[in-house]
């Protein structure tokens, strides 16, 4: 499969690649193509990886650890929340499945502009986009898997309120549905190409992580917006309260096969689906194929959400290379949407103007 990539195509940008190389054994991974040999996450979070032992055998590092090393990408076509029209339909039959995929590629295909006049006035035509063109193996409905009506549970007032801000911005200009307009402070963290944040989420494009191990430590790396992950696996405590970052403070350490990820220590200002600085994010990296890879997700904010909530992401190994994600060095957009916006302040002004002196 081709790789289509917004940005520059090039090389991990020079320091991001020493600071992995030097956590990373050479770890002399296969690179095989992606195949469609992703573990169905029906019914239950837990993967059985020994359910397959007949045919594949869990590699490990040299250190005796599963070895999860290689690049993954968890391109699909699967929904985080189920659809409307799916409520109460867990799972898809194949002909259904193959009816969805083929509806979404027709609705997201932005080189249909006889059917979508906005599309002209869109960042990227079709040639951009790789957003996967199948749901997960399972057929499920979400990549929610609890609660079992496959949607984001009910916000408290608290993350409500967050949430509206992170849609509407503090100045909208009587535009809700979109980001302030005053300061590039007020446009969104990917806009703005400081991070996609956690957890990780199929997007439209650059949908790629490579995993590196070495002894005590594992580190991911996205393809889009060079987010950098460094997570210590010998049990240290999480850095003091009062520090936030933007990916937070994470702590690994094995399961049986599978390696788990807490993270504390959000900023605020790095809000998912409006979640604040007590975000508490349980990820699970679960080897169960040769080529496959199941990523699991628990949220657990009770100052945001009314209740946990679990999402698992099959991902496939993907053929590489990950690619150079230059994102401000081609965000020309940027500053055009703020000189738009002044330029509607200006006039704005003058028709007040004009109107008070008749």
């Amino acid at each position: 499969m081709s790789r289509r990539v917004p940005g520059l195509p090039g090389v991990l940008a020079g320091a991001t690649a020493i600071a992995l190389l030097a956590v990373s054994c050479a770890s002399g991974q296969e690179r095989s193509s992606p195949g469609n040999t992703a573990t169905p996450a029906n019914t239950s979070v837990a993967v059985n990886t020994k359910s397959s032992a007949n045919k594949w055998t869990l590699p490990r590092t040299a250190d005796g650890q599963p070895d999860l090393e290689g690049i993954w990408s968890n391109a699909t076509l699967t929904p985080l929340e189920r659809p409307p029209e799916l409520a109460g339909k867990q799972f898809l039959t194949e002909k259904e499945a193959a009816e969805f995929e083929k509806q979404v590629l027709q609705r997201e295909n932005r080189d249909r502009r006889e059917a979508d006049p906005e599309a002209d006035f869109r960042a990227y035509n079709e040639a951009w986009y790789e957003r996967g063109t199948e749901v997960v193996a399972s057929r499920r409905t979400s990549l929610i898997l609890d609660p079992p009506d496959g949607l984001v549970p009910p916000r408290t007032p608290e993350g409500q309120k967050r949430e509206d801000e992170a849609i509407c911005g503090t100045n909208v200009h009587g535009r809700c549905k979109e980001p302030g307009f005053d300061s590039w402070e007020e446009r969104g963290l990917w806009e703005r190409c400081i991070t996609r944040g956690l957890p990780y989420l199929p997007g439209p494009y650059n949908n790629n992580y490579q995993i590196f191990q070495t002894p005590g430590y594992v580190a991911i790396y996205s393809e889009m917006i060079h987010d950098a992950r460094i997570i210590p696996l010998d049990g240290r405590p999480h850095i003091a309260k009062n520090i936030h970052q933007w990916l937070g403070d994470s702590r690994g350490h094995w399961e049986g096969n599978t390696l788990v990820v807490d993270t504390t220590n959000f900023s605020d200002k790095a809000s998912f689906k409006g979640s604040g600085s007590t975000l508490h994010l349980i990820e699970r990296f679960t080897r169960t194929g040769a080529d496959t890879l199941l990523y699991e997700f628990t949220v657990d904010d009770p100052a945001t959400f009314t209740r946990k909530w679990t999402a698992a992401v099959p991902m496939t190994r993907a053929p590489g290379p990950i690619y150079e994600y230059a994102c401000h060095e081609g965000n020309y957009a940027l500053p055009a949407i703020l000189a738009g916006a002044r330029a509607e302040e200006k006039a704005a002004a003058e028709r007040a103007a004009k109107s008070a002196s008749k």
